[in-house]
C-alpha cells in the first residue's frame, strides 16, 4: 500500500465512515451502501468557517441582539418564480444545491440568474467543470446580452477555485457541477463520496466565511435523488429540484429544504429557444387544451404554498375483462385513488369492483393534496355513468372514509382563482362557507357529503350520452 494512503468505506446515503466493510450501515441502517475508497492520511489544508471570519483572531461569542440585518439583505434575481421559491431572494453567504434530470435546464436557469445579477451591478463568477468556455458562450448568446460583471472559469481543482474566489471576491459563485470537483488531498475519483463531501465542505467555508452566495449544480440518480452522500443535502442551506419531462415545455422548481423560507412554494417555467420563461398563471397554462363536452373530466384546485393551481383531473372507468380489475393513477397518489373508489362503492353504491379505473392529472403535474379528493371522485363518477360535467364547474374538498366532505385550507384563494379564470360554479365543503361567501360574482355550492356533490352534478347535466 502507498505511503500516507489507507482504505476506508463510506456510506453513499449518509456518509458514514468505517474501517471495514459491513452489509448494513450503522448510521442510516441502509443495506449495501458502503463503498471502498482510498484516502490520504496526511493533514489537510482546509480550515473551519470561523477562520475566515476571525482572520487569526481569538473567536468570541456574539450576542444575538447585537447582530444587525439590513432591509436589502436578500438579492433579487429578477426571476419572480425563483425568488418565490428561495423565500424572497438570495441570502448572502447561502449555499444552494440545484438538482434535476439531465437536460432539464439547471445550467440555463443559473446562467439567466448570473445575467440578471451582473446587470444589477453584482460581480458573478461562473465555474464550470463540464463545459468549455465556447460552449458556455453559445448558451449565453441564446439567452441574451451579458456585461463585464460576469466572469467564466473552467476549473475542477478546489484549491485553485478557492484562490480565485479569494482574489476576485465575487458576490455570487455558480459551481457546475459538484460531481466534477476534486481536492488534491483526496485520492479518490471526482464524484465519489469523499470528494463530494470534502468539496461541499470547502464551498460551505467559502460561502459562510466570505459572505459569497454559492449555487451548486448536482447530478441526480435514476431514482431522482441527488447523486452522492445524503450528507450533501444536510450541509447546504437550500435544496432545489427541477421537475418535469425534459421533452415537454414546462418545468417545475420545487424547494425540498430551505433554511431561509418555506418549502411549500413552487416555480413554474416554460422552456423556449431563449431560455426559461416564467409562467405567471400556471392554472391557465395547465388547463390549456382541456376538451369540452367530455365525460370523466373536471377541474380541481390544489394549493402549492400560497399559490392556487387549477388542474384538470381525468378518469376512465371501463368494464374489466379479468378477475382482478386494474387501477392506475398518474400524477396523484395511487393508494388515495383506491381509497376514494372504496368510498364511492360503499357509501354511494357505485359498483366499481368489476371495472378498470385510470386516473390522470393532465399536464404532468404531481398533486398529492387531499383537496383534490372531491375532483377525483366526481371524475370517476362522471366516467362510470358516462355523464358530462359542465366546463364551468370547479370542485375541491377532502373526502373522509365516511363519505363526508371535509374542510381545506385557503378556500377563499381557491374560489378567487376560479373566478379569475372564468368559472361560474364552485363545489366546496359546507364548513368553508364563512370564508368563501365573501367572494361575490360566482355561484357557490356547499356540500357536506359526497352524495350531495354527485346529486348536484346529476341534476345539472348539460349533456348525457
Amino acid at each position: 500500500m502507498l505511503k500516507n494512503k489507507k482504505i476506508v468505506y463510506f456510506c453513499q446515503e449518509c456518509g458514514y465512515e468505517s474501517s471495514k466493510w459491513m452489509g448494513q450501515c450503522p448510521g442510516c441502517k441502509a443495506w449495501n451502501t458502503l463503498v471502498e475508497e482510498t484516502i490520504s492520511t496526511k493533514k489537510g489544508t482546509s480550515s473551519g468557517i470561523g477562520s475566515f471570519q476571525n482572520s487569526g483572531k481569538r473567536p468570541e461569542p456574539v450576542r444575538l441582539k447585537d447582530i444587525s440585518l439590513s432591509e436589502d439583505e436578500r438579492q433579487l434575481t429578477k426571476i419572480g418564480e425563483l425568488d418565490r421559491v428561495l423565500g424572497g431572494g438570495i441570502v448572502p453567504g447561502s449555499l444552494v444545491l440545484v438538482g434535476g434530470d439531465p437536460g432539464i435546464g439547471k445550467s440555463t436557469l443559473l446562467l439567466q440568474v448570473c445575467r440578471n445579477l451582473a446587470q444589477s451591478g453584482r460581480n458573478v463568477l461562473y465555474i464550470s467543470g463540464e463545459e468549455s468556455l465556447h460552449q458556455i458562450k453559445l448558451r449565453a448568446e441564446r439567452i441574451g446580452e451579458f456585461n463585464e460583471n460576469l466572469q467564466l472559469l473552467c476549473e475542477t481543482n478546489l484549491e485553485t477555485i478557492r484562490e480565485v474566489i479569494e482574489r476576485k471576491k465575487p458576490d455570487m459563485v455558480v459551481i457546475d457541477s459538484i460531481q466534477t470537483m476534486f481536492h488534491e488531498d483526496i485520492s479518490s475519483a471526482p464524484g465519489s463520496v469523499s470528494q463530494v463531501r470534502e468539496s461541499t465542505n470547502i464551498l460551505m467555508q467559502i460561502a459562510k466565511g466570505q459572505g459569497v452566495s454559492v449555487f451548486i449544480v448536482g447530478h441526480v440518480t435514476k431514482e431522482g435523488n441527488v447523486a452522492g452522500p445524503r450528507v450533501l443535502e444536510h450541509m447546504v442551506d437550500t435544496v432545489l429540484y427541477f421537475e418535469g419531462d425534459r421533452h415537454a415545455s414546462y418545468r417545475i422548481l420545487r424547494a425540498v429544504k430551505n433554511r431561509f423560507g418555506s418549502t411549500n412554494e413552487i416555480g413554474v417555467f416554460e422552456m423556449r429557444n431563449t431560455g426559461l420563461e416564467e409562467v405567471k398563471n400556471p392554472s391557465e397554462f395547465m388547463l390549456n387544451g382541456k376538451p369540452s363536452d367530455t365525460s370523466g373530466s373536471i377541474v380541481a384546485c390544489s394549493m402549492e404554498g400560497t399559490r392556487p393551481i387549477l388542474v384538470e383531473i381525468q378518469a376512465l372507468v371501463c368494464q374489466s375483462n379479468f378477475g382482478i380489475p386494474r387501477r392506475t393513477a398518474v400524477g396523484t397518489d395511487f393508494n388515495r385513488v383506491n381509497l376514494l373508489m372504496a368510498v364511492l362503492e360503499k357509501k354511494v353504491g357505485i359498483r366499481l369492483a368489476s371495472c378498470d379505473a385510470y386516473v390522470n392529472i393532465a399536464g404532468g403535474m404531481k398533486m398529492t393534496e387531499p383537496a383534490i379528493d372531491l375532483g377525483i371522485a366526481l371524475a370517476v363518477v362522471s366516467s362510470c355513468k358516462d355523464i358530462i360535467i359542465p366546463d364551468s364547474v370547479m370542485a375541491f374538498g377532502e373526502i373522509g372514509l365516511s363519505g363526508e366532505v371535509r374542510a381545506v385550507s385557503m378556500a377563499g384563494q381557491r374560489v378567487a382563482e376560479a373566478k379569475k379564470l372564468g368559472f361560474e360554479t364552485v363545489i366546496l365543503p359546507e364548513v368553508c362557507r364563512s370564508v368563501a361567501e365573501k367572494i361575490k360574482g360566482i355561484r357557490l355550492v356547499y356540500v357536506s357529503w359526497i352524495q350531495d356533490a354527485i346529486r348536484f352534478i346529476m341534476q345539472n347535466i348539460s349533456c348525457e350520452r
